[in-house]
């Protein structure tokens, strides 16, 4: 779709300096715009590329006063980074604006499909499964059996979601994730593993974003429960009956093993791993690569290292332990009578 400068200013409350009929039908960086495209200013590091880039509309703070002159067509806006985020945020809903039902879909006769949906070429939807209104599913995406996904949900191409499993309003789950797969869950008898069967299931309330190629497992009674406004990025494994708190966010290569519940508003950097039956309190902050193998029973707390402990205390061992060769070499030479 193409935009003019005036349309754009409207949308974002401001003013234009320029060519009022400017139009746009792409977005770019500031150091790659080319003409028809619409970029933004709002870091002062980037300020000398307003003089030479191509771009045909370009979106400024209301502060900015050019020191040259500027051959695109400026639009200025109390935040130029907001304005921006605005607009890609319309670009996204504009490009997967995706309406109507593939022949080449198979969806089962006893199943219910809101309105405006979009359901791509060789997508499956089991028996009784619901799917809601403008609901967005991608070419080979699979619904198993009595489940249910509520309006405005955008689910992308190779997620496979299994039976029985709930999907809120306004989620959002990127390729490859897998929801509903059985947790790991065996038992010894008679000198052989025999797998416990798992009939629980999945329940994602509204809000929620899965990245790439997470695994959510079902739970082995009752429910592995993501809350309302939890992010996940790539990669992450929710172990059986994991129970993640509202607006809790995830970073990639998380693992969070079985009947563990973290509270809401967490925040977990990369490759954190948690062991089972776990409580983490509401507010806790886990930095990368930490290990978690006892319950965070204090709100608001931050935790670093394997095994971790307190960030402070961390900081503190790990300068202990940077001079530790340091050490040693003194208590040898203390052993030897040396000065």
């Amino acid at each position: 779709m193409e935009f003019s400068a005036k349309q754009i200013a409207e949308m974002l409350n401001g003013t234009i300096e320029g060519n009022v009929g400017a139009t746009v039908s792409k977005l770019s960086k500031i150091e790659e715009g080319e003409p028809g495209s619409i970029s933004f200013l709002a870091n002062p590091l980037y300020t000398h590329y307003i003089y030479s880039t191509n771009a045909s509309i370009v979106i400024v703070n209301k502060s900015f006063i050019p020191e040259h002159p500027v051959k695109s067509t400026i639009i200025k806006v109390d935040s130029a980074e907001n304005a921006f985020a605005k607009l890609l945020e319309l670009y996204n809903q504009i490009k997967l604006n995706k309406v109507g039902i593939s022949k080449q879909c198979y969806i089962a006769e006893t199943a219910k499909v809101g309105e405006k949906a979009y359901i791509g070429e060789f997508a499956f939807i089991g028996e009784n499964a619901v799917i809601g209104n403008n609901v967005k599913i991608y070419p080979q995406v699979y619904i198993g059996d009595n489940t249910t996904v509520d309006d405005n949900t955008t689910i992308f191409s190779g997620v496979k979601i299994y039976s029985d499993n709930k999907v809120g309003k306004n989620c959002i789950i990127h390729s490859g994730a897998v929801i509903g797969s059985d947790g790991f869950r065996f038992a010894l008898q008679n000198e052989e593993n025999k797998k416990i069967a798992q009939i629980g299931n999945v329940i994602i309330e509204d809000d929620v974003e899965i990245g790439a190629n997470c695994a959510i497992d079902r739970a082995t009674l009752g429910s592995t429960i993501l809350h309302k406004g939890v992010k996940f990025d790539n990669l992450i494994h929710i172990a059986h009956n994991v129970e993640i708190g509202e607006n809790t966010f995830i970073a990639a290569n998380n693992v969070i093993a079985g009947s563990t519940k973290v509270g809401k508003n967490c925040m977990f950097s990369g490759q954190v791993g948690i062991v089972g039956h776990l409580n983490i309190a509401d507010n806790t902050i886990i930095a990368a690569q930490s290990g978690i193998s006892k319950s965070i029973t204090k709100k608001g707390e931050a935790y670093m290292g394997s095994p971790a402990f307190e960030v402070g205390k961390y900081r503190k061992s790990y300068i202990h332990f940077r001079n530790l060769d340091e050490l040693v070499k003194r208590i040898e030479k203390l052993e030897k009578g040396e000065k």
